[in-house]
């Protein structure tokens, strides 16, 4: 980038830090001084935050209407943090002390905006990036959106998550069912279910506390199990199972850890494999590093799948006319179903790069902790597979990163010498 053109940015941005520039496109062009962040979630906000600690500017494009946009439109009444409050808090701002120890769906969101309003974070929404592309002649990121608007910045982070789009996989003869096909995204509460049959595919954390949902509401659940889960209680010995494991990570070894788990889960619940939910045969904590998958942190549904409130059912073969044919061969009507079958990152269809991101997955081909930084100033937050915990950790290492080359560069713009025609007035 040469002297000129830094004379035209600093003249430019004194007063005005987000301002319409030509680079011979028929777009509309919007230089942004600092950091450009793609997603207004937790992750988004997170490093927002971070940057703004530092005394550096961010701007958010969200395609949606709002802030964390999936815990606000896309998640179910019921939803609760499945960790403590301490271990999902955001930098630089704790929950408040009145908050329960796992806070509901409304008191999270509720976290959030307080978070946005306390660092001055104003996201750009309704502004869905379509492309987003380093110029190696311009030496920026061009980012373009939806709305023929084109972004140009020296720093890009992805914030978009793990969790952009819902999986909804194909099952034979889905179009013949004739029932309600809902995924998780689209399910809010079992009030409309009361007395029908439900069947429940996926059997993480958000399908056990779906069918849990369900039972409430007097309706008849069946959960399809197609895999190996470990669940595990979400408190014991007194402590919540997390910090309980990351305590004991402080000194034992994992798998040491995870027998210590195993074993009071099985104090607790029995031989699971017994009605239905084999264990896989990696400890829970081995697995979820290895893999990224959760064990189920159990709030009841286990009870009810014991006493056959909730059937589990083999994974399925066909659909037909509101009945499921499962793999074992027998059919069984069902009202409706619901899809538990999660996310997935949106990243390929978007960034146009190879060396960051996997075009398989979506995620950062560099293993944790080492994902969150690419090159030429690309940065993603929120791709650990662990938690508002990555995330936060991702934020901070963004933030001190930038900060480097932000005060180099401020050092660089003040020592040069500017023509009266690029002075501000």
């Amino acid at each position: 980038m040469d002297a000129d053109y830094l004379r035209e940015i600093e003249g430019k941005t004194s007063n005005d830090p987000y301002y319409n520039i030509n680079f011979g496109s028929s777009k509309r062009c919007v230089w942004v001084p600092g950091p450009l962040i793609v997603g207004a979630g937790p992750s988004g906000l997170a490093a927002a935050a971070c940057l703004k600690e530092k005394g550096i500017p961010s701007l958010i494009l969200e395609r949606s209407n709002c802030i964390a946009s999936l815990w606000q439109l896309k998640t179910y009444d019921r939803l609760k943090l499945h960790l403590p409050k301490q271990f999902c808090e955001l930098p630089l701002m704790a929950f408040p002390s009145h908050f329960p120890t796992y806070p509901t769906k409304q008191q999270f969101v509720q976290y959030l905006e307080d978070y946005a309003e306390r660092f001055g974070i104003r996201p750009v929404f309704g502004s869905k990036v379509v492309s987003a592309e380093f110029d190696g002649n311009l030496g920026f990121w061009r980012v373009a959106t939806e709305e023929a608007v084109e972004y140009i910045c020296r720093w890009l982070i992805v914030a978009t998550g793990e969790n952009a789009e819902a999986v909804v996989p194909e099952i034979e003869g889905a179009e013949g069912f004739g029932g309600e096909v809902v995924h998780t995204s689209g399910y809010k509460s079992g009030g409309v279910y009361k007395g029908k049959k439900v069947l429940v595919v996926g059997c993480g954390n958000s399908g056990m506390e779906v069918c849990l949902d369900l039972c409430n509401f007097n309706a008849k659940p069946s959960l399809v199990v197609r895999d190996t889960v470990h669940i595990l209680p979400r408190e014991m010995l007194g402590r919540s199972t997390f910090g309980l494991s990351m305590w004991l990570l402080k000194w034992l070894p994992i798998r040491l850890v995870d027998r210590f788990l195993l074993l009071v889960s099985w104090f607790m619940y029995g031989d699971t494999g017994r009605i239905g939910l084999d264990r896989p045969q990696l400890g829970p904590l081995e697995l979820k590093s290895l893999t990224g998958k959760t064990p189920v942190l159990d709030v009841g549904t286990f009870g009810k799948i014991k006493n056959g409130d909730i059937k589990v059912c083999p994974g399925i073969r066909s659909l037909r006319h509101q009945s499921v044919e499962f793999l074992d061969g027998r059919t069984e009507s069902f009202d409706a179903i619901v899809l538990a079958t999660g996310y997935k990152s949106n990243v390929p269809t978007w960034l146009k790069e190879s060396d960051m991101f996997s075009n398989k997955d979506g995620l950062p081909k560099m293993p944790f902790p080492n994902g969150w930084k690419g090159v030429s100033g690309l940065y993603a937050v929120g791709f650990t597979k662990r938690g508002l915990l990555g995330a936060s950790m991702d934020a901070k290492n963004i933030a001190d990163d930038i900060e480097t080359c932000w005060k180099a560069d401020a050092k660089h713009l003040s020592s040069l010498s500017w023509p009266a025609s690029f002075v501000a007035k």
